[in-house]
């Protein structure tokens, strides 16, 4: 399944760093996000777009992880040649990450 079923996703960026955080709709699947969405996970999801580190910050209070990508966007997005490849694009395009189905889900 896609990550999207389970959650939806907020950002931001700052320079040459785009910042996504993934927040769980409820919070029972908050677990499957902690397991399945890794730091490693997210920069091979995007493997040629974020040249820097993945830093994965977990958020259990709110049932969020928050990424912080370095080297990301080109430059930063003033600087970029590159259409649209901020943090907006950026975040859609994590929640099209599969993950494997909570058991008992349908």
């Amino acid at each position: 399944m896609k990550l999207r079923e389970i959650a939806h996703s907020r950002t931001g960026d700052k320079g040459n760093t785009s910042n996504i955080s993934v927040i769980a709709y409820d919070e029972k699947h908050y677990p499957l996000l902690v397991e399945q969405v890794t730091a490693d996970r997210v920069k091979a999801h995007f493997s040629g777009v974020v040249e820097g580190e993945v830093v994965r910050y977990e958020l259990p209070k709110i049932a969020a992880l928050n990424f912080v990508m370095g080297q990301t966007l080109g430059g930063g997005v003033t600087r970029s040649l590159a259409l649209d490849a901020h943090g907006k694009s950026l975040s859609s395009a994590l929640l099209d990450l599969e993950i494997t189905a909570p058991s008992g889900s349908e």
